[in-house]
């Protein structure tokens, strides 16, 4: 696994002081898959300061959202099954990801960002965390667990929460 400072320091130089959009994909039913949206619940409860969409099992349903943001960057937060060992975190690319086993979702993650570039030009960065479990009833694995909460963290870092003008 990536350390929190080497993690912290790829993210931090990448988004930092950027327009960034996190999309949590993945289905919280089926284990381990269930990484990004559990990224995304704990950004949200901290108030950062990037916009958050969970997407579950459907991202091509927020394509247009995100298009409507425009942000410059797009930071999409999955499990992603790379051969590391489970609850190993990885920063990819998009063109990257063509040779992987990508996740449990109908879009293909290439063409999601495709998509999405049509229209507007956005750096993409796929967070993947590597899973050990992803069958339907299963609870997240212990190692899973530490690292969403370490990847939570790191962006809660980069992403200072808001404190709404009173």
């Amino acid at each position: 696994m990536a350390t929190d400072k080497q993690l912290f320091e790829q993210l931090s130089n990448k988004l930092r002081g950027s327009k960034t959009v996190i999309v949590g994909i993945g289905n919280t039913l089926k284990g381990d898959d269930g990484a990004g949206p559990l990224v995304c619940q704990q950004l949200q409860e901290a108030k950062v300061s990037a916009e958050l969409i969970d997407a579950g099992t459907v991202p091509e349903n927020y394509i247009q959202p995100i298009i409507k943001k425009a942000p410059q960057n797009l930071l999409v937060i999955d499990a992603i099954d790379f051969g590391a060992s489970a609850g190993t975190i990885n920063i990819f690319k998009p063109e990257q990801l063509n040779s992987l086993v990508i996740s449990t979702h109908t879009l293909s993650p290439r063409l999601f960002v495709d998509m999405i570039r049509r229209d507007i030009e956005v750096d993409v960065y796929f967070i993947g965390v590597q899973p050990a479990q992803t069958q339907l009833g299963q609870s997240i694995s212990a190692e899973v667990s530490r690292a969403v909460q370490q990847l939570s963290q790191t962006l809660i870092e980069i992403f200072p929460p808001c404190h709404p003008e009173r």
